[in-house]
């Protein structure tokens, strides 16, 4: 299995970006996370999507701004951001998880497929 990010850019305040997450040869739809970490932090939970795409979680920062979204057929799963902060900056990783449980969604380690990162800039 293989995920490809991309989307990301340099935006200013109040911008949007749309980043999307296609995970190749992923024989069956899996939950799917985003996550970021920026410069000197550690990596954080951002959202996610249950496997049917019914469930949707998000930390409390992005709620209201960002909105995962997938695509099964197209084995994508989109994340829109609106609204866009300076503390959004960082580089965003989609992740799978075959498991996936909504006890776990957050946990950057129950994700067992990762892709390579896209580099979200937000300039005030």
């Amino acid at each position: 299995v293989q995920l490809q990010a991309s989307g990301g850019g340099l935006v200013q305040v109040g911008d949007s970006l749309r980043l999307s997450c296609v995970a190749e040869r992923m024989l069956r739809p899996a939950g799917m996370g985003w996550f970021r970490q920026a410069p000197g932090q550690q990596r954080e939970f951002v959202a996610a999507i249950s496997r049917s795409g019914d469930n949707t979680y998000y930390t409390d920062s992005v709620k209201g701004r960002f909105t995962i979204s997938r695509d099964n057929a197209m084995k994508t799963v989109h994340l829109q951001m609106n609204n866009l902060k300076p503390e959004d900056t960082a580089v965003y990783y989609c992740a799978a998880d075959p498991a996936f449980s909504v006890a776990y969604y957050r946990d950057y380690r129950r994700y067992n497929y990762w892709g390579q990162g896209t580099l979200v800039t937000v300039s005030s």
